[in-house]
């Protein structure tokens, strides 16, 4: 039950992002032509209160997940694949973003709360401004929904049951995971709210610093979750993996690097 009912909660938090993406467009456009004023400031409202909702949605969705770890579901094909009844309860609950499917679904939250609280705390030109912003973080957001519900859902079931689980890759079975990939992702996901400013000041056509200085706490915030969650990476893969060397990390950790180039080049900028 609990399985199905994070399913439904995950579309209605796709569906969420779908309005808030569309009102916050459309709502800004119509305002920001000077017309219309009264609809406008409505839509303006719906995207605001859609972000609202989905951030709520997408934690729910997410809270239903971790239950299934942590009540050893093996029901359900996420916690079979990547859980055992033996394993440290610790790590049953890192265990949920231990595997592409819930880490996508981490990734959805994390969107979905970055929207919450632009909605509630981002400091903008105008309302319209924030309201455009709203618009192309739902638009962001609804694809990674997409992706999530359609084509990796984290609440797929098996039939029959499983007695037990496959249980989590021993590498993964360590402190760093509990950190790692949470700080990344606050790193990586918050630099869409700079890309959703970005593209708000070329819809309005701004030429003024404006926006970038509404941007810059954002772009700084998440180039500081990067930063930090690049270095407990290299600290897990070096004392982990014995690898030594320049880097002294899982090559993987490469694309965050470039993320990071990125972000402290636009920081600059801003």
């Amino acid at each position: 039950m609990i399985a199905e009912l994070g399913q439904y909660v995950l579309v209605f938090a796709l569906a969420a992002a779908l309005i808030q993406g569309w009102a916050g467009l459309w709502g800004g456009h119509v305002a920001g032509r000077g017309a219309a004023t009264d609809e406008g400031g409505g839509l303006i409202s719906v995207a605001e209160r859609a972000a609202l909702a989905q951030g709520a949605l997408m934690l729910a969705a997410f809270a239903a997940l971790t239950v299934l770890h942590a009540t050893d579901d093996w029901s359900v094909v996420n916690v079979v694949e990547n859980s055992h009844s033996s394993k440290p309860f610790i790590y049953k609950l890192s265990g949920v973003w231990g595997n592409h499917e819930g880490s996508m679904l981490l990734w959805c939250l994390i969107l979905a709360g970055y929207g919450t609280a632009v909605a509630v705390l981002a400091r903008t030109p105008s309302r319209v401004f924030r309201a455009r912003v709203l618009g192309v973080l739902g638009l962001v957001t609804a694809a990674f929904t997409a992706f999530t519900a359609f084509t990796s859902n984290p609440f797929a079931r098996v039939s029959p049951a499983m007695s037990d689980g496959f249980d989590l890759n021993p590498l993964l079975q360590d402190p760093g995971l509990i950190i790692h990939p949470p700080m990344l992702y606050l790193g990586y996901v918050g630099f869409s709210v700079a890309f959703a400013f970005a593209i708000a000041a070329l819809l309005e056509k701004r030429e003024d610093r404006a926006w970038a200085a509404s941007a810059q706490p954002w772009a700084l915030t998440s180039w500081s979750f990067l930063t930090l969650g690049i270095a407990i990476g290299s600290w897990w893969a070096y004392y982990e993996l014995g690898w030594g060397g320049f880097w002294a990390w899982d090559p993987t950790e490469n694309a965050p690097l470039m993320s990071w180039l990125a972000g402290t080049a636009l920081i600059h900028r801003l």
